[in-house]
């Protein structure tokens, strides 16, 4: 007599899910307990982890031959949270319990060896990739309950054990109470204190780049000294930003929760900071991994802000793998186990000392640096990389006399600039509400060359020399208009003058 039962869970490849069909079957042949379709090697060792883990918790599967089938069978499956599907498949083979009852549940979660379930990375993403998939009842660990409810529209159920997931599919079996495997108490939003722009003394030119990168999306580039505030300046923009818009904080929740990262009970409504170290390799950076695909630090920072402190210090390699996304504002990762795509919308900062001493164009130490040795420094940041930086400023420390001058009345705290950033999002929200754009650094050049991109009438007459001479790619030139409308957005301006585009091109070529 043969038995099959099958239930459902979901193979993630980056944030895409696919549903994966887990057949059980039950024959009587010598005891075994055999796994199909391609799963990877921690999957494979679900076959010692769901025998123990049912045994102990008093539900223990068949000792017949048992076959179980990951379809569809060509998709490499990844980690460990088809235990769950297994288990149940099986016990629904063996008639422990329903088999059309666990044929219409998404089941996702780790087993533990006593019986109980782990809280599992990926839980967010694989629930709204069920939810796509047309399912309305998902089972998953207690310790993933709170970030799976943040899905609307499916009944999310909570167990703690095997044997407690057999029970609501109506096994007849007692209850035991268990204490179910939680995250570790952290608060998975408002931990990081990006402190406040009001902290930043003098550097004026330096705050007002900032703003004008927050409220257009644009990429920024600080040169100076060690001690110049590069740093400090960096950590505030993310302060800045607006909150996250519902599909945004999602995708950012969903990155948080493939990473491993605790995400809570509501969704990471803050633009995140990641700021790797300069050791960082390309695949740390944009994304990889041998087995199981992750997101790296720029998929990590979508919707936010990628902080690159000491910039030419990074692998060459690892800095150009950034240049595909900041065009396309898409993480393409290809393996021979499958492609995955992340987000890859994100502002990058650079911040780079000018020479290897740190001294190069100082007032007050000298560089002990060679004309070529300061050259290679900053080559390692290269030409097509740079281009696509739309702020580039030099920023220099401050003297005792502006410390003592800079009264707190002069500076910008970070509410306030947030609140003109919000202002300046929302002028160029409402010009661009016909368009599938939303901030000026994603516009593309062909609708800043038509009617209704095109600045005042000779507002770009500077721009068009510095083309002409060579000075600016056709690039920097669409660049240069972006910044231009952000400027006049933050201004509450129509359209942008030659004062806008003059200040633009000079933001754009600072340290030039």
């Amino acid at each position: 007599m043969t038995r099959v039962a099958r239930t459902h869970a979901i193979a993630l490849l980056g944030l895409d899910g696919t549903v994966v069909d887990i057949e059980a079957d039950i024959s009587n042949h010598l005891p075994a307990f055999v796994l199909i379709g391609l799963p990877d090697l921690a999957l494979g060792q679900a076959r010692e982890r769901v025998r123990a883990a049912a045994a102990n918790a008093g539900c223990p599967i068949t000792h017949r031959k048992l076959t179980i089938n990951l379809s569809p069978a060509a998709l490499p499956k990844h980690g460990t949270a088809f235990d769950l599907g297994i288990a149940m498949a099986a016990l629904a083979a063996d008639g422990v319990v329903p088999g059309e009852s666990v044929d219409r549940v998404m089941h996702l979660g780790e087993l533990a060896l006593d019986g109980r379930l782990r809280p599992t990375p990926g839980i967010l993403p694989s629930v709204l990739a069920a939810s796509r998939a047309g399912f309305r009842t998902v089972l998953v660990p207690a310790g993933n309950a709170a970030e799976a409810a943040l899905v609307e529209g499916i009944a999310v159920v909570a167990v703690a054990s095997v044997r407690d997931a057999a029970i609501w599919h109506g096994a007849a079996l007692e209850p035991i109470e268990v204490e179910p495997l939680l995250l570790p108490p952290l608060a998975a939003e408002g931990a990081r204190d990006d402190g406040d722009l009001a902290d930043v003394v003098g550097n004026r030119d330096a705050v007002e780049a900032l703003q004008v990168a927050a409220a257009g999306g644009h990429h920024l580039f600080l040169l100076g000294p060690p001690g110049a505030g590069k740093t400090m300046l960096a950590s505030r923009l993310p302060g800045i930003l607006p909150d996250l818009a519902v599909d945004a904080a999602l995708e950012v929740s969903s990155l948080r929760s493939l990473s491993g990262l605790p995400v809570g009970a509501r969704l990471v409504t803050r633009p995140p900071l990641e700021a790797p170290h300069h050791t960082a390799s390309p695949a740390a950076i944009v994304g990889g991994g041998s087995g199981v695909l992750r997101p790296g630090a720029a998929a990590r920072a979508a919707h936010g802000v990628l902080f690159l402190d000491e910039a030419p210090e990074f692998s060459p390699h690892a800095l150009d793998a950034l240049r595909q996304p900041l065009e396309s504002g898409v993480i393409t990762v290809s393996r021979a186990a499958g492609t995955a795509r992340f987000p890859g919308r994100f502002q990058l900062v650079l911040a780079a000392n000018p020479c290897p001493c740190g001294n190069a164009g100082s007032r007050d130490q000298e560089c002990l640096c060679t004309p070529f040795a300061q050259r290679r420094y900053l080559g390692r940041l290269s030409g097509p990389l740079l281009d696509r930086v739309d702020i580039r400023l030099r920023v220099e420390r401050i003297t005792a006399a502006q410390l003592r001058t800079a009264g707190d009345g002069d500076r910008v705290d970070t509410r306030t600039a947030r609140d003109r950033v919000e202002r300046a999002r929302a002028v160029a929200g409402e010009r661009l509400a016909a368009t599938p754009w939303r901030l000026n650094a994603n516009v593309p050049g062909t609708w800043l060359r038509s009617p209704a991109g095109v600045p005042a009438r000779g507002a770009t007459a500077a721009l068009d020399r510095a083309l002409e001479r060579g000075g600016i790619t056709m690039r920097g030139y669409d660049r240069v208009l972006r910044m231009a409308w952000t400027l006049a957005d933050l201004d509450d301006t129509p359209r942008p003058d030659a004062g806008h585009v003059g200040r633009a091109l000079l933001l754009r070529r600072a340290v030039a």
